[in-house]
């Protein structure tokens, strides 16, 4: 890394934009990967990748920092990024992680039969998937499912349930220990906190602690 202050690309989860890092207290320079508009439905994981790497100069050291989903396109960026160094937060690293539903919709390809409109629908069966407490926590989740798009969460969901994984790039996790959307992480961290999926939340405090510890 460059002896200068540190330089952090966050890049949110599925649906998600740069509320959820709204608590972390980071050291350095802060930057937010905002989802682009897929090209089409159908356009491929590498080539979305590219154009959101241009955000991200080749020469320039740096901490990519990815929440879900967000994690899997922190880890495609790195790939185009050698300077880049990865963390993932409450996110996974091979398909194999993923849940037993995961894992059925990725083989039979039910998922292209799910209105991603309910999804805001359900804000409290949401709520338990997520591990999002009452209060500011579940009012911020309820905001986010509110505004997400369907068109992307749909494009999203595919690309996601097709990854092969990239179980061989060099990575940090911090995983919540009670998290239901992707149990099997907490295991697989070198850093398992308490809480669910939104452990980016309820936790910032502590990862936050973790990426300046990392980036000293």
């Amino acid at each position: 890394m460059s002896a200068g202050p540190p330089i952090f690309y966050l890049i949110p989860g599925l649906g998600a934009d740069e509320r959820v890092f709204q608590f972390l207290q980071l050291s350095g320079t802060v930057h937010v990967l905002r989802w682009l508009p897929p090209q089409s439905p159908a356009e491929p994981l590498p080539h979305y990748t590219a154009r959101l790497a241009a955000a991200v100069p080749a020469t320039q050291p740096c901490w990519l920092v990815g929440v879900s989903f967000g994690g899997v396109l922190a880890q495609e960026v790195a790939a185009l990024r050698p300077l880049a160094r990865v963390v993932l937060i409450s996110s996974f690293i091979s398909p194999r992680e993923l849940p037993w539903v995961g894992r059925l919709a990725r083989a039979t390809g039910i998922y292209r039969l799910v209105p991603t409109q309910l999804l805001p629908l359900l804000p409290r069966v949401a709520q338990w998937f997520f591990g999002a407490r009452n209060g500011g926590e579940y009012r911020l989740l309820r905001q986010i499912l509110r505004d997400t798009d369907a068109v992307f969460t749909r494009w999203a969901i595919a690309r996601l349930l097709e990854w092969p994984g990239r179980p061989w790039l060099p990575v940090v996790r911090i995983h919540g220990t009670t998290d239901r959307l992707l149990p099997a992480g907490a295991a697989l961290s070198q850093h398992a906190l308490p809480g669910g999926h939104l452990i980016i939340i309820s936790q910032a405090a502590e990862i936050s602690r973790i990426l300046n510890g990392l980036a000293r």
